[in-house]
């Protein structure tokens, strides 16, 4: 959907507005999506997807993957929620998943930020230099 500039600045103008301090709330967020949709102002089904769209974002930034060729004890898994709450503030919530294909080492992503450090990737790196 094509979204004018208008309406692309009226959506992260209603997000900042549900998002005090950074953190969504929930509540307001509904509440706008209500309002606007009884109000119906110029372009707002442009508003409307743009504004669905930040929150998609700030869904996917709050969602951590973890995954490791094999299944991850305590300790690690306590140490890497504790090092990504540190640096993204808290408020992640954690998914573990084991594949094999890394074959050792761990890969992390929490919405666009992916951090490698499996095996597979340092071989593919390797395999890529020659």
């Amino acid at each position: 959907m094509k979204v004018s500039k208008d309406a692309a600045s009226a959506a992260r103008r209603i997000y900042r507005l549900c998002a005090p301090e950074g953190k969504l709330d929930e509540g307001r967020i509904r509440t706008a999506f209500k309002k606007i949709g009884s109000a119906k102002p110029r372009d707002y089904r442009a508003i409307m997807h743009t504004l669905l769209n930040l929150v998609r974002i700030d869904e996917q930034s709050r969602q951590a993957l973890v995954e490791s060729a094999t299944q991850l004890d305590a300790a690690s898994r306590s140490r890497i929620e504790k090092n990504l709450n540190e640096q993204y503030g808290g408020g992640l919530s954690f998914t573990y998943n084991t594949d094999a294909q890394l074959l050792g080492g761990v890969k992390i992503r929490v919405g666009n930020d992916v951090w490698d450090g499996s095996v597979q990737s340092r071989l593919e790196r390797l395999a890529n230099a020659f």
